[in-house]
C-alpha cells in the first residue's frame, strides 16, 4: 500500500509538470494574440484537460500500460520510469525547451524494459515513431491548406463588409478560444497516459479513475507553473496573425486527436510546431524563426536519447536489486 502511494504521487507530479509543459502548445496563442488574459487562458485549460484525461485517455493509458512491453511492469520498474520520465520533462521545463514529453515516457519505459530483462514490444514503439514522424509532415500540409482557406474565407467577408477592411474578425478571435480549448481537452487525452498509464498497468487503478488522477495534476499544473510556459511556443517559433494562429492549432487538435482514437498518442508540440510551420510558409518563409526551431528539434533528439541510456541504468538497477 505504501509503494502504491509513492507511485500514486509520482503520478500526480508528473501529471503536474506535464500540464505546465503544454500551456503554450493549447492556450498559448489566443493569449499572446491578445485574445483572452493570462488566467482566462489557464481557468478554461484547466478544467477541460482535466476532463480530456478523465473522459477520453482510456485506450492511449492501455497502450501505455499493455501494448509496449512482453509483460505488465511491477510497481518497483513503473516507479523507475515515471521518476525518470518526470525528472526529464521538469528539467526540461526549466530550461524553457519544448520537448516531446511522450518521448521521454515511452523511451525511459523502453530503457528501464530492457535493463531489466522484461522485454519490449517493437512493433507497437515502431508504429509510434511512424506516427511520430508522420504527425509533423501533415501538420504541416494541413497548416499551409487551412491558413490560405481561413485567409480566402476572412478576405472575402471582410471585404463584403467595407471595401477597405481587409483583416480579422471577432468570429476569428471567439474560434481561436474554443479551438483552444479543443486542443486542452486534446492534451489531456493524449497526454495524461504518460503519468496514469503506471497506474493501469499495476492495476492500482481502473483507467477511468487513473486519467481522474491524473487529470487532476494536469490542471494542478496549469494553474500552478503554466503562466511562465504560455507564450513559449507560439511566438518564439512563428510570428502570427489571428488566421494562422486558428489553422495551427485546429489541425494540432485534428491531428492529435485522429492519433487518440486509434490508440496511440504523439506529441502536441510538434503537431503544433508542424502546423505553424505550414502557416508561416503560406505567408513566407521569412515568418519562421530558423534558430529557435532547430533548437526545439534539437530538444526532440535530445530528449529520447536521454530517457533510453538512463532509463536502462535504472532498469539494470531494478534487476539486480529484486
Amino acid at each position: 500500500m505504501f509503494v502504491d502511494m509513492i507511485l500514486i504521487a509520482l503520478v500526480v507530479g508528473f501529471a503536474t509538470s506535464i500540464g505546465a509543459h503544454y500551456t503554450g502548445a493549447c492556450m498559448g496563442m489566443p493569449h499572446a494574440l491578445g485574445v483572452v488574459s493570462k488566467w482566462q487562458a489557464l481557468l478554461l485549460m484547466a478544467p477541460l484537460a482535466l476532463l480530456g484525461a478523465a473522459l477520453a485517455s482510456h485506450p492511449v493509458e492501455n497502450t501505455v500500460a499493455l501494448r509496449l512491453t512482453g509483460r505488465r511492469l511491477d510497481i518497483t520498474e513503473e516507479i523507475a520510469v515515471i521518476a525518470l520520465a518526470f525528472a526529464l520533462t521538469t528539467t526540461y521545463n526549466r530550461i524553457r525547451v519544448p520537448t516531446s514529453t511522450i518521448q521521454l515516457l515511452v523511451f525511459s519505459l523502453v530503457g528501464v524494459a530492457i535493463g531489466s530483462g522484461v522485454g519490449v514490444l517493437w512493433r507497437t514503439v515502431l508504429v509510434l515513431v511512424l506516427v511520430w514522424l508522420l504527425a509533423p509532415v501533415v501538420a504541416v500540409l494541413l497548416g499551409f491548406s487551412f491558413t490560405k482557406v481561413i485567409d480566402l474565407v476572412t478576405r472575402a467577408r471582410a471585404e463584403e463588409a467595407h471595401p477597405r477592411r481587409v483583416g480579422t474578425h471577432r468570429a476569428i478571435a471567439l474560434c481561436l478560444v474554443a479551438v483552444g480549448g479543443v486542443a486542452s481537452f486534446t492534451m489531456g487525452a493524449n497526454d495524461v497516459s504518460n503519468a496514469s498509464g503506471s497506474l493501469v498497468a499495476t492495476r492500482v487503478a481502473d483507467p477511468l479513475v487513473a486519467g481522474a488522477i491524473g487529470g487532476l495534476g494536469l490542471a494542478l499544473g496549469v494553474l500552478t507553473w503554466g503562466g511562465p510556459l504560455l507564450k513559449r511556443v507560439a511566438f518564439d517559433i512563428v510570428k502570427v496573425d489571428q488566421s494562422m494562429a486558428l489553422a495551427a492549432q485546429l489541425v494540432q487538435a485534428l491531428v492529435v486527436l485522429t492519433a487518440v482514437a486509434f490508440g496511440l498518442f504523439t506529441s502536441m508540440n510538434q503537431a503544433l510546431v508542424g502546423a505553424m510551420a505550414g502557416a508561416g510558409l503560406a505567408r513566407g518563409q521569412g515568418r519562421i524563426d530558423q534558430a529557435v526551431l532547430k533548437g526545439i528539434v534539437k530538444g526532440w533528439a535530445v530528449g529520447p536519447s536521454s530517457a533510453v541510456v538512463l532509463g536502462l541504468l535504472l532498469g539494470r538497477l531494478t534487476f539486480v536489486l529484486r
